[in-house]
């Protein structure tokens, strides 16, 4: 169950195309071998209201959480976040070379007890491979 949530200002409208960082994000996810392909979740964000830093027009910021079911061992964990940060960063390699730019990552365990979810794609996918 990787979910990457990225939430983004809304002032990189026109700088970033969100839709090849979901692209590259679940690229990513599949690449590192950790996941069933049905449970792959990409999702940007656009956030409107932000205040960032000194709040120059010009600050801005990507975020993203990577959220996903426990169990995995550190060193996948951190393999899997290295492959997304290392992939979104590429793409946005340009805006990281200026002084108004954030990116950030944080992965995060979910419960078991306190999650619950069902997924229709997992049957079709499985007996498709």
């Amino acid at each position: 169950m990787p979910h990457v949530s990225i939430e983004y200002s809304s002032n990189l409208d026109g700088a970033v195309d969100m839709q090849r960082v979901c692209d590259v994000v679940h690229e990513a996810l599949a690449a590192c071998g950790l996941f069933e392909l049905g449970a792959l979740r990409v999702r940007a964000i656009r956030c409107d209201a932000y205040a960032i830093a000194d709040r120059l027009p010009r600050n801005a910021f990507i975020d993203m959480s990577l959220r996903m079911g426990a169990g995995r061992a550190s060193e996948d964990r951190e393999r899997a976040g290295k492959a997304i940060f290392e992939a979104v960063s590429n793409v946005v390699a340009p805006l990281l070379a200026e002084p108004h730019f954030a990116l950030s990552l944080e992965i995060r365990e979910i419960d078991p007890v306190l999650s619950w979810k069902r997924n229709a794609m997992h049957p079709r996918l499985r007996a498709a491979t």
